[in-house]
């Protein structure tokens, strides 16, 4: 199991394709979403927006295996010590959460919609006759502006990282 697993000296293999696969899948997902917000509904956002969903649906089932992954890896991982390293596990848990949040409401709105639901032609929800409204409502004020939430967040990660890196030489060394 060496080198798939964590050491208190740089993530495993999972945890690693965990991070990149996601972080592929989200830059497709922000790519999309800032599209449409800059040029509006056209065939280029249309083809990203097919995905959407999809997509989603892909990375809340990748966040709770990662999120799971994670826990059963916790005291193998590299350590945050100190007040930075608290910053960052509370930074690692904001993230986290909204990778659940983000998606887990956009599918609470779904099932309310009493549309189905198949990502990648796999049923997930069926139809029903009917809306719920209360089970659309957090998506319909929240999903969007969580979502760029999100994304801001993602990138003073990422910058951090990058920052990090450059300062100490080996931030960088451990996820990739």
């Amino acid at each position: 199991m060496a080198g798939w697993l964590d050491t208190p000296h740089r993530y495993g293999r999972i945890s690693r394709a965990f991070h990149w696969l996601m972080a592929a899948l989200f830059a497709w997902q922000f790519a999309g979403a800032l599209l449409y917000v800059g040029i509006g509904d056209t065939t280029i956002t249309r083809f990203l927006d097919r995905s959407h969903y999809s997509l989603g649906f892909a990375l809340f089932i990748l966040a709770l295996l990662r999120g799971a992954w994670g826990l059963a890896n916790l005291g193998r991982r590299p350590p945050h010590p100190g007040r930075l390293g608290r910053a960052v596990v509370a930074g690692h848990a904001l993230i986290y959460a909204l990778m659940v949040a983000v998606p887990g409401i956009a599918l609470l709105r779904q099932y309310g919609s009493g549309r189905s639901f198949s990502p990648f032609g796999i049923p997930v929800m069926p139809g029903h006759v009917g809306r719920i409204s209360w089970m659309m409502a957090p998506a319909n004020l929240g999903h969007d502006w969580l979502g760029f939430i999100l994304l801001a967040v993602v990138l003073v990660h990422a910058a951090t990282a990058f920052v990090h890196r450059v300062q100490k030489k080996d931030a960088l060394t451990r996820i990739t």
